[in-house]
């Protein structure tokens, strides 16, 4: 049997995680007060007590979801067989791979989220959740459009987000609704997240990854680039350079998981959105999520 762990990305978070960790479990204490001082404020009073609208900025958002699922699959001592991430989630997925220190991580994690900030204010763009209708007829309509408008996320059969730029988000929708979609639902996201938009973003980030010390992991990452698993450091590197640029191919990944023989899922971190999708990728497997010991 082969066990493949999964990490959430941003959207996923919810205030009160991660502190019956920090109460319960001392290695998890340290943890979260070392990134306290890496991220140069106090991060755990945000998560543990703050404000939902305090949580959702990106720069707060990503280090802490981040944090929830490494610092849980450390309490857990999780042994992975594989392991795969959802956009930011992929960080989380190459902490507990091993490929990188969860302070080397964690740092990177963060300029993520203050490019990704950067390049929404330069910027500004919009996501829309497509439901109901054919990955193919989504793309095609989005090449249709005049501007900025790119498939984004391909969640899982039916349910694709479309990113660009504002005025083409909204064209794509009403021509996808116009063409049979069940929903097209504009998403509460500060922008337009992998789509040609955040090119600032991945330049930004570009320095940093390839400066950060990578290692090679101890199983199999599936990147969300181009749903492959990786174990070279330099191919890795360039797919994560890559990603925020690029779709996030989770129906891919899940199918191409369950292929190689993965038997089992376990999310982990806040909420349970990724087990809800690898079900509507495959009704019979096996997957639970995990919030807490």
């Amino acid at each position: 049997m082969k066990h493949a762990y999964v990490f959430p990305g941003q959207g996923a978070q919810a205030v009160g995680m991660g502190k019956d960790l920090y109460d319960a479990v001392p290695r998890a204490r340290e943890l979260f007060e070392r990134a306290n001082e890496i991220l140069g404020f106090r991060i755990t009073d945000i998560m543990f007590a703050g404000t939902d609208e305090e949580l959702k900025q990106t720069r707060v958002t990503q280090p802490a979801v981040f944090l929830h699922s490494v610092v849980l699959a450390e309490a857990l001592g999780v042994r992975p067989d594989a392991t795969a991430g959802h956009s930011l989630g992929e960080f989380s997925a190459l902490v507990v791979a091993g490929a990188l220190s969860f302070e080397d991580g964690l740092r990177l994690v963060a300029k993520r989220a203050a490019a990704m900030q950067q390049a929404c204010e330069a910027q500004p763009g919009a996501m829309a959740a497509i439901l109901g209708l054919e990955d193919g007829a989504v793309e095609q309509t989005c090449d249709a459009i005049d501007g900025v408008v790119v498939a984004a996320n391909y969640n899982c059969p039916g349910q694709l987000v479309i990113s660009g730029a504002s005025e083409a988000v909204d064209a794509a929708c009403e021509r996808l609704k116009a063409a049979g979609a069940r929903r097209a639902l504009r998403l509460p996201v500060g922008g337009a997240f992998h789509s040609p938009l955040m090119e600032p973003a991945r330049q930004e980030l570009q320095r940093a990854i390839e400066e950060a010390p990578f290692r090679t992991p101890s199983c199999p990452v599936y990147q969300n680039v181009d749903a492959e698993p990786h174990t070279d450091p330099a191919t890795i590197k360039a797919n994560l350079i890559a990603q925020l640029t690029a779709p996030v191919r989770w129906t891919q990944i899940v199918k191409r998981m369950l292929a190689d023989g993965i038997t089992e899922f376990t999310e982990l971190g806040p909420g349970s959105v990724l087990q809800g999708l690898i079900r509507k990728v495959d009704p019979q497997a096996v997957v639970e999520s995990k919030s807490t010991l």
